[in-house]
């Protein structure tokens, strides 16, 4: 598995200087700490997905922004090649499948869940659309907090700037795959 901690750095100072940013600017954009800051562009510091998540959201760039390394026209994924980000004291994987693509406006993660993880997701900028496939087990989506129970087979489709978070209440381990559409 590769190692995406010196990936997320380089990626995240190639956003910052690319913009002419200061360590400091990003942290007032994302509520960040200019230390973590730091710490991840010099691949001291492994950030989790909440705090990718906000570094995401405030430069307004996508999640797999800083997971991608290359740019090809072909790409097969395979899952046990991926390294997953942790979460959730590791009860939470996210495996990025297709990296975020600028043309096309969307990015592509396979999601498990251990039993009882609760992943409270930070609220995405107007316009993000995420799609959930539930593969195996069952998840509650919480919404705005309307409770929305989705077991394999099921599909779901949502506007991504609110409030929402996944919960696997059962004893076995949920998989969802989670598209997220950004606007053009």
């Amino acid at each position: 598995m590769k190692n995406l901690t010196p990936i997320i750095g380089k990626n995240l100072k190639d956003i910052r200087i690319k913009r002419s940013l200061s360590l400091d600017d990003v942290a007032k954009l994302t509520n960040v700490s200019k230390a973590m800051l730091g710490q991840i562009e010099r691949g001291e510091s492994n950030p989790t997905v909440s705090t990718l998540w906000k570094i995401a959201t405030g430069l307004k760039v996508s999640f797999s922004s800083f997971i991608d390394e290359e740019d090809e026209n072909l790409k097969i994924m395979d899952q046990d090649n991926i390294t997953p980000i942790l979460e959730d004291n590791d009860k939470m994987r996210l495996y990025p499948i297709f990296p975020f693509d600028a043309q096309k406006g969307f990015e592509i993660f396979t999601i498990e869940l251990e039993p009882n993880c609760n992943h409270i997701s930070t609220p995405h900028d107007d316009g993000v659309e995420e799609y959930v496939i539930v593969t195996e087990g069952q998840i509650e989506l919480c919404i705005n907090d309307k409770i929305f129970m989705l077991q394999k087979g099921n599909s779901i489709k949502f506007k991504g700037n609110k409030p929402h978070s996944y919960k696997n209440a059962n004893q076995s381990k949920s998989v969802f795959q989670n598209i997220i559409l950004y606007y053009k």
